[in-house]
């Protein structure tokens, strides 16, 4: 009987909250996960090497809008997002709508290697060692990542995992490609 009246109590409050999410109308914007950045600062400009000592300037990337992820390999919802910022990058980059770059905070070139290993990556992955550009963004943990128009100005924010594959997200930066 205890077990019967639990049971009504909570399909009660589930169709409840179900009902008032229902009710309320979607908030026009960015996709979920995303942020809009209405002062639209400058992205500061940077030169890094990567895991295979290639250098990577922010600059050099200009004039495409770019997803730009600051990241650690000890972080796992960094971990967990690497797989969707591979598609996302295959697909934004095959259409020649931008790309994804996403710099290692605090690591050396050792330990991304080896996270490479179990997860091959084909983007950029500029290493800030001694963490001289991470402070120079607004980010305030990791994973932070920050979408860049072709200007070179941050666009949107997200804070934590995201699924960078989402359609929705997807269309948010083709949308910055267009002219």
């Amino acid at each position: 009987m205890i077990m019967r009246c639990l049971s009504l109590v909570c399909l009660t409050l589930c169709l409840t909250l179900g009902q008032g999410a229902l009710a309320q109308e979607p908030e026009p914007g960015p996709a979920p996960g995303l942020r809009a950045l209405p002062e639209r600062p400058l992205a500061a400009d940077f030169s890094l090497a990567g895991p295979a000592g290639e250098m990577h300037r922010l600059a050099d990337y200009r004039g495409q809008p770019i997803i730009l992820n600051f990241w650690a390999t000890w972080c796992p919802p960094c971990r967990a997002e690497m797989p969707s910022m591979q598609r996302a990058h295959e697909t934004l980059s095959g259409e020649g709508a931008g790309m994804v770059m996403a710099i290692n905070v605090g690591e050396d070139a050792e330990a991304v290697r080896r996270f490479l290993e179990s997860l091959p990556l084909s983007f950029p992955l500029p290493l800030d060692v001694e963490t001289e550009v991470t402070p120079r963004y607004p980010v305030r943990g990791l994973p932070t990542t920050y979408v860049i128009d072709p200007e070179g100005h941050l666009v949107y924010e997200a804070l934590g995992e995201q699924r960078w594959d989402d359609p929705a997200i997807l269309d948010q930066v083709r949308a910055l490609a267009r002219p």
